[in-house]
């Protein structure tokens, strides 16, 4: 079965799900459900240990559920199987460029497990991506790499993508995003 790139967000929650054909014999996509949550929390753990960031992983299924498939979703999960195996998968979430007028999709991360790269899939999740952000009337679709993953650069330049070599990412996370935002002084109207 198809899915339909008209389909709201949600929609793909029903026991039948809607596999995205691609360009790859036995590989399919489709857009994750609350069922998927601990798929996704693992695979989140596996992207964790190949980038060394095991300890940095405090997020919890509770956490994922509510905020991937709750009331107010955050972000959109799309899952590859190899046939029946789960491959991967791939978070993002929707920006906004103010010079361009348009919304983005940014892309937080893209996880194909170990034993299964190289054949193709993590092109699979990336040009479905493009094709659902020209379909949502995108302007960009972004993403992070770190400097030490000389091949996920090379595949990313190959696809035409660029570094933005002027910018530099910046965050706050933590106390330190807690002590910032407590010391807004506001006034109550």
């Amino acid at each position: 079965m198809m899915i339909s790139l008209n389909m709201k967000k949600n929609e793909y929650a029903m026991s039948e799900f809607n596999w995205i054909d691609t360009s790859i014999e036995g590989f399919k996509l489709r857009f994750a459900n609350t069922a998927d949550v601990p798929l996704i929390h693992r695979f989140i753990k596996e992207l964790a240990d190949f980038e060394n960031l095991e300890d940095e992983v405090v997020s919890t299924e509770d956490q994922l559920r509510q905020n991937l498939f709750g009331d107010r979703s955050y972000a959109e999960v799309i899952l590859g199987f190899e046939g029946e195996k789960p491959a991967g998968f791939a978070l993002f979430f929707h920006n906004f460029s103010t010079f361009v007028g348009k919304p983005g999709i940014y892309l937080e991360d893209l996880f194909v497990k170990q034993g299964m790269r190289g054949n193709g899939y993590g092109r699979e999740f990336l040009t479905y991506l493009a094709r659902l952000a020209n379909h949502r009337d995108c302007g960009r679709l972004e993403w992070a790499v770190q400097e030490w993953n000389e091949q996920a650069i090379g595949f990313y330049e190959s696809l035409g993508a660029r570094q933005k070599e002027e910018w530099t990412v910046y965050q706050l996370a933590g106390n330190r995003l807690k002590e910032l935002g407590n010391s807004f002084n506001h006034t109550s109207q």
